[in-house]
């Protein structure tokens, strides 16, 4: 059976709820390993009243602190980057074949003095690969050109020699899927009426596909047609050139089910497509959905 490495994310927040209550059929599906340590798992297994599983795999990451739920602290922000790096590490060291994570709060990382925006940009960093973010479930997944960069850096940010390296890179993780990649601007642009940077995104969409020798990218498309029911026929890989113009169709759609899924890696990571949900934490009404498809599509992925 295969091994997964689970970074519980921060503590304050669902994670650790939804790997409990998730166990039993996680574990049916793989041998998850679990970045906690035994004193902060009964801390958290105390708030939520429930029982530690017998079967229920530690790997120990050092640490303690009070678990306040709903609260952006510095040292939850710190606890959920070391058991993210444990997590890396057990992959690195073959003793895990992916990690699967728990939300984390970028504030409290930031509280922390931890200078990565997130998951993927630590991976991006630990690996020096140009780590790709795709999130989605099988119905449609989505690829984001930028990520946490704000929108008004975006236009100046899109040039074809970066697409080039990221329509390749792609390419090179999911094969010869038909991708449909959207244009930045409203209509895309209306043949540079509104805008000239889908000139770029074709330019770099045709000598991709003129290398792969297959037309697998498809573009630029106009955004606001993208994701309706017709033209997702015909569709279910896009690429977004910024985070909320295919993320926010993307949750409307397939909130509680969809994944994140970290591409152009050496090691396979899979996470929930969720926050840390501090509303609800700690009063066991989180949805684990989201967390099992992220478990099936690391292992999807080995």
């Amino acid at each position: 059976m295969k091994k997964l490495a689970i970074s519980v994310g921060d503590l304050n927040g669902v994670g650790i709820e939804i790997a409990l209550k998730a166990h039993k059929e996680v574990s049916k599906l793989c041998h998850p390993i679990y970045c906690i340590n035994q004193t902060m798992l009964q801390k958290a297994t105390k708030l939520l009243d429930v029982d530690i599983p017998d079967d229920f795999e530690l790997w120990h990451v050092d640490g303690e602190f009070e678990i306040t739920p709903s609260k952006i602290d510095m040292a939850c922000g710190k606890y959920s980057y070391d058991s993210f790096i444990s997590a890396i590490k057990l992959c690195e060291d073959k003793y895990a074949d992916g990690v699967v994570t728990m939300p984390i709060h970028k504030e409290a990382w930031s509280l922390a003095g931890l200078k990565y925006k997130g998951h993927t940009d630590l991976l991006r960093h630990h690996f020096k690969k140009d780590a790709i973010m795709m999130l989605g479930c099988q119905k449609m997944f989505v690829a984001l050109f930028t990520e946490h960069i704000p929108l008004k850096d975006v236009a100046s940010y899109l040039t074809k020699d970066k697409l080039i390296t990221f329509f390749t890179d792609l390419h090179r993780s999911l094969g010869d899927k038909k991708i449909a990649v959207l244009g930045l601007n409203p209509h895309a642009g209306d043949n540079g009426v509104l805008g000239d940077e889908e000139r770029e995104i074709e330019s770099a969409i045709e000598y991709v596909n003129s290398k792969i020798g297959k037309e697998i990218f498809i573009g630029a498309i106009v955004p606001d047609i993208a994701f309706t029911p017709n033209f997702r026929k015909d569709f279910n890989y896009f690429v977004a050139i910024y985070h909320d113009q295919g993320l926010a169709p993307l949750k409307a759609l397939y909130f509680d089910e969809s994944v994140n899924i970290s591409l152009n890696l050496p090691i396979i990571r899979t996470s929930v497509d969720h926050g840390t949900a501090f509303d609800i934490a700690y009063k066991n009404e989180a949805k684990t959905l989201s967390y099992i498809n992220a478990i099936k599509s690391a292992l999807s992925l080995i």
